[in-house]
């Protein structure tokens, strides 16, 4: 089939249609393609609609189309814009950001301002799979739209300390020795590194728990000074993983490390949650926070209390509410400070009835959102100003059309990409009564 690429949608691929304006105008999903270029395509089997095919060749390319920077590009299910360039990207979701929310009835948008910085070696942790090959031990990851493990040999939008310690662990596992014994058991490895990559923290998920993960730690720590800590966890049985976590078995040296952002130092945790992006978290930080002051604040999803610690600095009482808040409730301390260890659901409905009404709330969801029992506690309080955070533009579309209807405007509207040649991207919406 020859199809014109029309349109970019949420998850990677684009919209496509016959070139012939008298052929019936049948949509096809195409992926790795650009608006404008005419492509011709493989249909795939399936009852999908719109229906999907796959990529044969470029008949005409898009000026913003460029070469991949990564070898395992298309056949990796990681990354799906390395095709275009970095300025098409941020084009790409601006334009998917105002279409998602202009179909679900958002009106009124503002100006759409884009934040971007380096697009390369950008993440900070990320988490391999670990198999053998022909008899050699592999990193990788799944390949596109399947559980099929991929062999790589480079991530380019990860920290290269990432990289350097996987490949201390191949290195590692090739050794006859307790360390290479432990090395090779490996399932998965998750590795995270601090903002300028001068600590690391790793996590080892095994099938069977061993005896010689220290013996392992202190080898991989000759290989990579950087390794301050690590932990063994065993991964659950066959068929349970969506059901049961992995259970920690080991542990070796510190259980978390120090992060800089915004002048603030951040513990987090080996395992704990934290953005990925390590050249946009400033920037992050001073959209949600520069410029407001006040009373009282609530951060809502704080995890570690990205938000909290800098909006302390000109609130003075700030609440910061998160559902696992053991490194929050370790850190965020002292005066005006207040760290809740309850869902965001749970803190509203007790705030709702004690009546409490700060005059800035901050949420930072996870994909699914808010939802709308949190919506509506949320229009009940009635914050001067809300700030939400979201990774997902779908359920951000959802909750700003319930909060809209309730009195909210949108004030502001960023697109803050924290996530180069990938199709996610991070909103931060300011929202006023």
């Amino acid at each position: 089939m020859r199809l014109r690429i029309d349109q970019m949608i949420y998850g990677g691929a684009a919209l496509a249609y016959p070139p012939e304006p008298e052929a019936p105008r049948k949509a096809t999903l195409v992926p790795f393609t650009l608006p404008g270029e005419i492509v011709e395509v493989l249909p795939n089997d399936g009852q999908h609609i719109p229906a999907e095919a796959s990529l044969v060749q470029i008949l005409t390319p898009s000026e913003d189309r460029i070469q991949p920077s990564c070898a395992h590009f298309s056949d990796c299910g990681g990354c799906h814009y390395q095709h275009a360039s970095n300025p098409a990207q941020v084009n790409i979701k601006t334009s998917i950001l105002r279409e998602t929310l202009h179909h679900a009835g958002v009106a009124a948008l503002p100006d759409i301002q884009a934040h971007t910085n380096h697009p390369w070696q950008y993440r900070n942790r990320s988490r391999l799979r670990v198999e053998s090959i022909n008899g050699m031990l592999s990193v990788g990851y799944n390949r596109r739209a399947s559980n099929t493990f991929l062999p790589i040999h480079e991530c380019p939008i990860s920290a290269p300390l990432i990289w350097r310690t996987c490949e201390a662990l191949l290195h590692v596992a090739r050794e006859n020795s307790p360390a290479g014994r432990c090395a090779a058991s490996a399932a998965e490895v998750e590795i995270f590194v601090s903002d300028h990559e001068q600590t690391l923290q790793m996590t080892l998920f095994v099938r069977k728990s061993r005896n010689d993960f220290s013996e392992f730690c202190v080898r991989m720590q000759q290989l990579i000074p950087e390794l301050t800590g690590a932990g063994a966890a065993l991964l659950p049985p066959e068929g349970k993983q969506r059901t049961q976590k992995p259970r920690p078995v080991h542990t070796w040296g510190a259980v978390g490390l120090r992060y800089r952002v915004a002048e603030e130092d951040y513990w987090i945790s080996r395992g704990g949650f934290f953005q990925v992006n390590r050249f946009l978290l400033d920037e992050l930080v001073a959209i949600v926070t520069a410029g407001r002051h006040g009373l009282v604040a609530w951060d809502l999803y704080a995890g570690v209390g990205l938000f909290s610690r800098v909006l302390a600095r000109s609130f003075e009482r700030v609440v910061a509410v998160e559902t696992s808040g053991g490194d929050l409730i370790n850190t965020f301390k002292g005066a005006g400070r207040r760290a809740v260890e309850a869902t965001t659901l749970e803190f509203l409905r007790g705030a709702v009835l004690q009546r409490d009404r700060p005059e800035l709330i901050v949420v930072d969801p996870p994909r699914a959102g808010l939802g709308d029992d949190v919506c509506a506690l949320l229009a009940r309080i009635s914050p001067a100003e809300i700030v939400y955070v979201s990774c997902d533009p779908v359920t951000l579309a959802r909750d700003l059309k319930s909060l809209t209807a309730s009195g909210y405007q949108l004030a502001e509207l960023h697109l803050v990409d924290l996530f180069p040649q990938t199709f996610h991207m991070e909103t931060v919406v300011v929202l006023r009564k």
